[in-house]
């Protein structure tokens, strides 16, 4: 039996798979022309997801860790629907195969920074965040006072527990230094709501916000959601050959 990965983090000793006990996520969905997403992801070696004649899927996403092996932390994602490499499936039946791609993913924390940098080749920067609970839930990330982005979400209405409890293996994908790599987790969802629309977008001056701008944005989400409670684990990353 092969002996569990472990990476030394700022002389903390982390044992894969990682895990996450509580965090909670605020997602708005965006449809988006696909040319300019596949120019944005270019880079990575992958084909974005045309769930669409001419259109694919953004995703932007707030997750507050509260209790797990990388600390408490607050991380702001863009991610892009894309296919697994060699498939090139079209069409609303092509998500069923479909995976995230993190293009951007800001945090507050150094260690989470240092750790998800190393260990998976997430492309985390160092981040403020601002949330406001009331009177709806939103919430804005900056880089250095830049304003990368402002998210303002209605509530959704109530997805039954038995259709999200139960847990999902899935696949991300992300790529620093020239390599794109692919990191396995695991999900379990509780208290999830979700409804078309409902994520109001504002976008600023930094230079993610001029590439969010790329893709069409700020306009009406697709659709939104949000889940109060997620567990999570994240296995090793494999780097894919070109």
């Amino acid at each position: 039996m092969t002996a569990p990965t472990r990476y030394t983090i700022a002389d903390t000793v982390l044992t894969m798979p990682v895990r996450i006990r509580r965090a909670d996520t605020h997602v708005a969905i965006f449809s988006v022309p696909a040319d300019p997403a596949q120019r944005l992801i270019d880079y990575s070696g992958l084909q974005v997801c045309r769930y669409r004649a001419g259109r694919a899927l953004a995703m932007l996403m707030l997750v507050r860790y509260h209790d797990g092996d990388l600390g408490r932390y607050h991380e702001f994602g863009t991610a892009l629907m894309v296919n697994p490499p060699g498939v090139h499936r079209r069409g609303p039946r092509a998500l069923s195969t479909a995976a995230a791609f993190i293009h951007h993913l800001p945090v507050d924390q150094s260690f989470t920074l240092a750790a998800g940098r190393q260990i998976w080749g997430f492309p985390k920067i160092m981040a403020d965040f601002t949330v406001r609970e009331t009177p709806r839930f939103g919430f804005e990330v900056r880089e250095n006072g830049a304003l990368i982005a402002g998210i303002d979400f209605a509530a959704g209405l109530p997805i039954p527990a038995a259709l999200t409890s139960r847990s999902q293996v899935l696949q991300t994908y992300s790529h620093t230094d020239g390599v794109t790599r692919e990191i396995p987790w695991q999900m379990r969802n509780s208290g999830m709501r979700a409804r078309l629309g409902g994520a109001r977008l504002r976008l600023g001056d930094h230079p993610y916000a001029a590439e969010l701008a790329g893709l069409g944005l700020p306009k009406r989400a697709l659709a939104s959601q949000s889940s109060a409670n997620v567990e999570m684990t994240f296995g090793d990353a494999r780097t894919l050959t070109p």
